[in-house]
């Protein structure tokens, strides 16, 4: 099995309710910033770079919202691979708190896609070997 791409981010201010625990579209930042990480990081593929020619959109997102996090704790997100085709990738993720327990897990499917005529068409578009090699190295066959 594969390891997982893991961060760890701390619970701000920014990322709370007047009740003190993360508000739920916060996760969901929170999880975009850990995709954009994974690619950045370990695909070598910065959105910085993607975003000139290419886009790599979320079409698919499931989520379930386990326990409250709260302002000043460190959450571990984790992201593997479980399905990758040829111009998409099914991600798992998890985030879990300080105590061991699940917060936040579910799955995003994106799409590796091509802008064309001055960004009025988006056309899916195959991964190149050499991403689809370093997608692989995420690939979790116990998702």
């Amino acid at each position: 099995m594969n390891p997982p791409y893991t961060k760890q981010e701390k619970i701000r201010f920014k990322h709370v309710d007047y009740a003190g625990i993360v508000f739920y579209p916060r996760f969901l930042e929170m999880l975009n910033d850990l995709v954009e990480d994974w690619f950045e990081e370990a695909l070598d593929r910065p959105f910085s770079k993607i975003h000139e020619t290419n886009g790599i959109p979320t079409v698919d997102l499931k989520v379930q919202f386990k326990n409250a996090a709260r302002i000043g704790e460190i959450l571990t997100k984790s992201l593997w691979v479980k399905e990758l085709k040829s111009s998409s990738v099914v991600c798992g993720f998890q985030f879990i708190n300080e105590q061991e327990k699940t917060v936040l897990e579910g799955e995003v499917t994106l799409v590796n896609v091509a802008i064309q005529d001055d960004r009025k068409r988006i056309k899916a578009e195959a991964f190149s070997e050499e991403m689809k090699e370093n997608i692989s190295k995420y690939l979790s066959l116990n998702t």
